[in-house]
């Protein structure tokens, strides 16, 4: 069993690493070709979007539209902070 001491010191070294990781800046959004040849965007999510470059022409191409949506439709959307 561990003494007060070491409880106290593990619990001062654990709120130091909580506190170096919240001060973590979040990554960079990056752009990247993938292996089969898609575009990879990382650093929105977990996981990159990737989508072929046709797909991301249509997709950018409707920019207005989906803009629009989002504002029309701001009550029913949640935001990730």
């Amino acid at each position: 069993m561990a003494t007060e001491d070491e409880m106290k010191a593990e619990l001062e070294r654990l709120r130091a690493e909580n506190e170096a990781l919240k001060s973590r800046k979040a990554p960079a959004v990056a752009i990247k070709v993938s292996e089969k040849g898609a575009v990879s965007v990382y650093g929105l999510g977990r996981f990159p979007v990737t989508l072929y470059q046709e797909q991301w022409t249509k997709l950018l191409d409707m920019g207005d539209q989906i803009r629009a949506f989002i504002r029309d439709n701001e009550s029913k959307l949640k935001s990730k902070q």
